[in-house]
């Protein structure tokens, strides 16, 4: 009975210990998120000047955010779907730079499915917990959001149709403050369903200076219409990925996770295309020359570690046709042991620590940016890439990667080059490490952010100019 209480009373002990603990940790806690965006820029005190001044290190200079001015700023960003695609994940990078300098921002989803999938509700939950307000797409807090406003992004050439949907006769009102980011490259796009209000908006942004050149040419050309005053703003990377991308100990952690997971040696080398599963992508085409690259290697007898193909960006509960004629192809050719489909994802962190090389390969007039490709640059990859839209701005041909002709006549091309890299090491890493100079001088966030405010500013000047005449 005496070593019943004794361990009794130590029980009792820890859970009043636990307790006031507990109502500490509460108390402090309270205190610190008292003002409702204080916890928005935890991120921001680490590269900003959003500390006290006593806090200042003497002697030390403390940068400020470009996207400063923007504070305060109400701000509605209308996305035609919410997904994983490039789209809609690029407006949300531009929604938490917002929040981070303190802009309210508002995000309505223009084509929200009826019923509420996995993908939607993390984003939705992901934006919601960085202070985001999600607005439903239509009814009159929408179109008061629009009115209030001090700047309207729309994403997308899809999106335009939400206006006359939503807005109806109070478009005119609206249009002077709209910055229209648009990121297609495909021909049925150019409809004036979706941008017979493009000549009338403050701006457009546009991902690379190829895709702005045929925006302009083709809308003159097919709609006889005038696009606005247009910003060319390429991309950078997030702080997050580079944190991991510079973290040697990180990548190798992630490497040897992924490499097991798909059951493949340390020593093996490993070529990636990283993208949504569609034929605009190219997957067909990549294993085409995959399958190329391993015929060569044995009529060569090359002595070398075993290659594999990864295809990140498969969805087999979709069904889609595209993705069975791959996955037949791989069965037919008896490559299974050297071809490995993963699912979509939206970390792509892991896979880009764990391969060796990646294959940009999207087709007919390529990426518009392909923010994938200067990851990838991130992670010291070679890119192997088409010769076509926004890759030939990122990629220095025989430098920092090789580039390939689109359609059929690219298999061989990059079979070819698949091998060369395959059997150049030192080529391959030098590339890799030029690669990542270029992000470092050119592709980062700061350097994104720089460019938007740029354009930010120029909008917002246009908006106050027509609201005083």
């Amino acid at each position: 009975m005496a070593l019943f209480r004794k361990r009794w009373l130590t029980v009792v002990a820890l859970l009043v210990m636990v307790s006031v603990t507990t109502a500490i940790a509460f108390i402090v806690r309270a205190s610190l998120e008292s003002s409702c965006d204080c916890r928005l820029y935890t991120t921001n005190q680490k590269r900003y000047n959003s500390s006290p001044e006593s806090a200042k290190p003497i002697g030390v200079a403390v940068t400020q955010n470009p996207l400063s001015f923007m504070k305060s700023r109400l701000v509605l960003l209308v996305s035609h779907e919410l997904s994983l695609s490039g789209g809609p994940l690029l407006l949300m990078e531009l929604a938490f730079l917002l929040r981070g300098v303190g802009a309210e921002v508002c995000w309505i989803t223009n084509q929200r499915p009826s019923e509420t999938n996995n993908v939607v509700y993390s984003l939705e939950h992901k934006m919601l917990h960085r202070g985001v307000q999600v607005v439903s797409a239509k009814g009159q807090e929408a179109i008061d959001t629009a009115l209030k406003a001090d700047l309207v992004v729309l994403n997308t050439a899809v999106a335009g149709k939400w206006l006359d949907a939503v807005l109806k006769e109070q478009v005119p009102q609206v249009l002077p403050k709209v910055l229209w980011w648009i990121h297609e490259m495909r021909g049925h796009y150019f409809s004036l369903d979706y941008v017979k209000h493009l000549p009338y908006v403050a701006g457009a942004m546009i991902d690379s200076h190829v895709t702005a050149e045929y925006w302009k040419n083709r809308t003159q050309e097919r709609l006889r219409i005038k696009m606005p005053k247009t910003h060319v703003v390429h991309l950078g990377n997030s702080n997050e990925l580079m944190e991991i991308a510079e973290d040697s100990v990180a990548k190798r952690i992630l490497r040897e996770h992924v490499r097991e997971s798909l059951g493949v040696r340390n020593e093996d080398i490993l070529f990636s295309l990283i993208n949504s599963v569609t034929r605009g992508k190219g997957q067909d085409l990549f294993l085409r020359s995959f399958y190329e690259s391993l015929q060569i290697i044995q009529e060569r007898k090359l002595q070398l570690p075993s290659i594999h193909a990864v295809v990140v960006g498969s969805d087999m509960t979709s069904h889609s046709k595209f993705e069975t004629e791959l996955r037949n192809f791989v069965i037919s050719r008896k490559i299974q042991n050297y071809v490995h489909f993963v699912n979509k994802t939206l970390t792509v962190a892991p896979y880009l620590a764990a391969v060796d090389v990646l294959v940009q390969n999207s087709q007919a007039r390529g990426e518009c940016f392909g923010r994938i490709t200067i990851e990838a640059m991130a992670f010291q990859l070679p890119v192997l890439g088409t010769a076509a839209g926004g890759t030939q701005e990122i990629v220095t041909n025989g430098t920092t990667g090789l580039l390939h002709p689109v359609g059929k006549e690219g298999i061989m091309p990059l079979a070819k080059n698949i091998v060369r890299l395959a059997t150049h090491v030192e080529r391959r890493l030098t590339m890799g490490k030029k690669g990542y100079e270029k992000v470092k001088e050119t592709f980062l966030e700061r350097h994104m952010e720089e460019r938007i405010a740029g354009v930010l500013k120029d909008v917002l000047q246009k908006a106050m100019e027509h609201q005083r005449t």
